[in-house]
This record gives structure tokens, C-alpha cells and sequence, in this order.
């Protein structure tokens, strides 16, 4: 006769404690990362005296302008982890623009949302039979379904929305049968306006805050809170699941991959299907923010949405910053045209900061450079009170130009991204 034994349950550590606790180191960098991005925006909102920089409005048209353009990138986080590269996402966008419209005022927002969805996979489908079945180069196949996707749509609307064209040709579909619910979450939103008395009172970082949260949590719609529950699902999908780890093999070694019995094909069609989806999605937005379709709704998006996807270092959290930052920009140059100005002096103090931590390191040829532009972007606030017209409409632009090339330092794509790889050549 033996007694069983069992062996004593380890006590977790202090530092395991600690991590599932705090989230991780990462985590906690983050935090303070954005805590001192804050606090320099403060900064320059009480220096400048701009108040649009942190008001409520903005960060509320920041979001709004923010959601396609994440939606768009998330699709292309899943067709370049799986290995293709996506340049189609403004096309399948366009898709997308045009099944909302088309469903939508005939069976309500509901169906424009599958409508969307559904038209921006076709275009998914199409990119994938060409790069996955046919070997074509991934480049040239996604600027071909941009290209096809502008003259379906447009003869798709010359077709079905006869008379309808509006100035200069553009076509358009009536308006959707029914728009989507929005609503503001509770305590933070709704009842007595706690966070807006807060916002009034000009408080250095508190009312910055509050304006933050105010601008995010009210007239919230049913698209808006997907897109953002849609950031922590991509990377629960596909890096703490088996299906993502067998779908970002495909893009790091597909041969290696396959060796394992991996369904390498079948997973890169899913990838770009579901890729299409998610960018015809960032056109249903756009569709339920108009309440209609109109031929170029979209304004290029979907380029914009692949540059956020790049600086985000192909992860969902970077693409989300990457695509709140151009919202950011985007909204700021809509609320004022001064504000535009203030983030001159915004630019010198991250560059003087830049400047430092690059000295630190021994860098001093980096550090002089950094020093340097934030001098002249600090003499640009000093010397401008307003900026023409064209170069604030052009801000949100130029800024995505300067944030990829600060970027793309540290930028690492997967290895097989857009490689076409033929089962047994390898």
C-alpha cells in the first residue's frame, strides 16, 4: 500500500503578483508615456491659451475621424501577419462605402453594417485569389482592386441610383432608412455634467482630462464602441490564441509552417477575407456618419489607415495610437485654426525631450539634430499667429509623414510579408 504524496502548490511571487497586478512592465510604460504626453499637452493648451487643443469637442472629432482609419489598419494587420501585403484596403473600403449605402436605405443601419462588411470580403476575396492562388506581386494586385473598385462602384451607382448624381457628377444613394443608436455611458456622460464644469474650469491637466473623457463618452454609436472592442479582440485573436499563432507562421516562415501542417493557403484566405471585411467596416462609418453614400467618400483612408498600421509596428495597440493621432490632428484642424499653431510648440517639446534622452545615450549627433528642430519649431509658434489655410488642412499629413519617419527606426514587418510562396519551392 502507497500513499499518494502530493506535491506543495508554490506560492506565486512577489514579482508575479506584481505583473498581474500592473499589467507588466509594458503596461506600466504605456501608462506613464501617456500620462506625460498629457501633461506636456497641458503645458502647451495653458501656455498658448488655446483651449480647442484639449476640448472635448476635439477629442470627440478625433474619435469620429479615428474609427475608419483604425478599422481599415486592423484589416491590415490581419493580411500582412498572414504574410500579404494589403495596398487594396482604400478599394476594399470603397466596396464597402458602397454596399452600406446600398443596403442601408433600403433595410436600415443593421444591414448596411453586413452590407459593408460583405462587399469589403468580396474585395478581400479577389486581392487573395490573385496573391495566394496566382502568385501575382501584392503591390500590383492591390492597386488594381483600387482601381476596380472605383469604376464598379460608380457603375454599380450610375445603374441603380439613376438622377441621383449631385454636383459635378458625383453619385450618391438616398438616405439610410434608419440611423444607428448612439449613447453616452453612464456616470461619465450622463446626469449632472460633472466632467463639463470640470472642463469650464481651465484647470492645468484635471480639466485636460476631463475634456478627454467627455469627448469620448458622449454620443457614443454602436460602430464606434465595436472598433474600439475590436483593438483588444485582434490581439486576444491572434496572439493568445492557437489560430493566431498558426496565422502570423504563415507571414514569419510559411514554409516552416507548412511542414507542421499548417493549412498555410486556407489560412492566408481567411486572413485577407477577413482583412476586406474589416476595411469595408471603416467604410460603413463612414456611410452612418453622412447617413448616406457619395462617390469618394472615403478621401484615401485607406493609404492612411495602412501608414498607421506601419508606425504601430504591425500591432493593434500601435495602429489604435497611429490612428488617433491623425484623428487628432485631423480634428484639431476642424475645431481651429490657431490650435494648428500651438502644436508647434507642442513638436519643440517633444524634440527637446527627444534631444535629451538621445544625449544620454551618447548620441550626440541625433541629440544636436533633435535640438536644432526644436529650436525653429519654437521660433514658428513664437513668429506665426496663423497658419494659411492650405497647410492646416495638409497638418494631419504632414504629421503622419514626421511620426513614420521618427518610426521607422524601430520598425520590423513580418519576414514573409509579401512573399509569394508556392507549397513545395521552398
Amino acid at each position: 500500500m502507497s500513499a499518494a504524496t502530493t506535491a506543495p502548490t508554490k506560492a506565486p511571487s512577489r514579482g508575479a503578483l506584481t505583473e498581474l497586478l500592473l499589467g507588466g512592465g509594458r503596461a506600466r510604460r504605456i501608462t506613464w508615456l501617456f500620462v506625460g504626453l498629457m501633461l506636456l499637452v497641458s503645458a502647451v493648451r495653458v501656455i498658448s491659451g488655446e483651449q480647442a487643443l484639449t476640448s472635448s469637442s476635439t477629442f470627440a472629432a478625433a474619435l469620429l475621424l479615428a474609427v475608419p482609419i483604425g478599422l481599415a489598419a486592423l484589416g491590415g494587420l490581419f493580411s500582412e501577419r498572414a504574410g500579404v501585403v494589403n495596398i487594396g484596403l482604400e478599394g476594399m473600403m470603397i466596396l464597402g462605402t458602397w454596399g452600406a449605402g446600398w443596403a442601408g436605405y433600403q433595410w436600415g443601419w443593421a444591414a448596411a453594417l453586413i452590407g459593408g462588411a460583405v462587399f469589403g470580403a468580396v474585395g478581400g476575396l479577389l486581392h487573395a485569389v490573385a496573391t495566394v492562388t496566382f502568385g501575382v506581386d501584392h503591390v500590383v494586385s492591390g492597386v488594381a482592386i483600387n482601381i476596380l473598385a472605383e469604376g464598379v462602384v460608380r457603375f454599380l451607382s450610375e445603374l441603380l441610383y439613376a438622377g441621383t448624381a449631385s454636383g459635378g457628377g458625383v453619385t450618391q444613394s438616398p438616405s439610410l432608412s434608419s440611423r444607428p443608436p448612439s449613447f453616452s455611458l453612464p456616470v461619465l456622460s450622463s446626469g449632472p455634467d460633472l466632467l463639463g464644469d470640470l472642463e469650464g474650469q481651465q484647470w492645468f491637466l484635471l480639466s485636460d482630462f476631463a475634456g478627454l473623457l467627455r469627448g469620448l463618452t458622449s454620443g457614443v454609436g454602436v460602430l464606434t464602441v465595436l472598433a474600439v472592442l475590436l483593438v483588444p479582440a485582434t490581439y486576444l485573436l491572434l496572439w493568445r490564441t492557437a489560430f493566431g499563432l498558426r496565422l502570423r507562421s504563415c507571414g514569419e516562415n510559411p514554409a516552416a509552417a507548412d511542414s507542421l501542417g499548417v493549412p498555410v493557403t486556407r489560412l492566408k484566405y481567411i486572413a485577407v477575407i477577413i482583412s476586406g471585411a474589416l476595411a469595408g467596416l471603416g467604410g460603413v462609418f463612414l456611410v452612418f456618419v453622412a447617413n448616406i453614400y457619395r462617390e469618394g467618400q472615403t478621401g484615401g483612408r485607406g493609404f492612411i489607415g495602412l501608414a498607421a498600421l506601419i508606425f504601430g509596428n504591425w500591432r493593434p495597440g500601435g495602429l489604435a495610437a497611429g490612428a488617433g493621432l491623425f484623428g487628432f490632428a485631423d480634428g484639431l484642424q476642424l475645431r481651429s485654426r490657431g490650435a494648428v499653431v500651438a502644436l508647434l510648440l507642442l513638436l519643440a517639446l517633444l524634440l527637446a525631450v527627444v534631444a535629451v534622452l538621445q544625449a544620454r545615450r551618447g548620441k550626440l549627433l541625433q541629440a544636436v539634430l533633435a535640438g536644432a528642430f526644436a529650436v525653429l519649431s519654437l521660433i514658428g509658434f513664437l513668429t506665426t499667429d496663423e497658419l494659411p489655410e492650405g497647410i492646416v488642412s495638409f497638418t494631419p499629413h504632414l504629421i503622419t509623414l514626421l511620426v513614420l519617419s521618427l518610426a521607422s527606426q524601430r520598425l520590423r514587418m513580418p519576414k514573409a510579408d509579401g512573399l509569394v510562396y508556392r507549397r513545395g519551392e521552398h
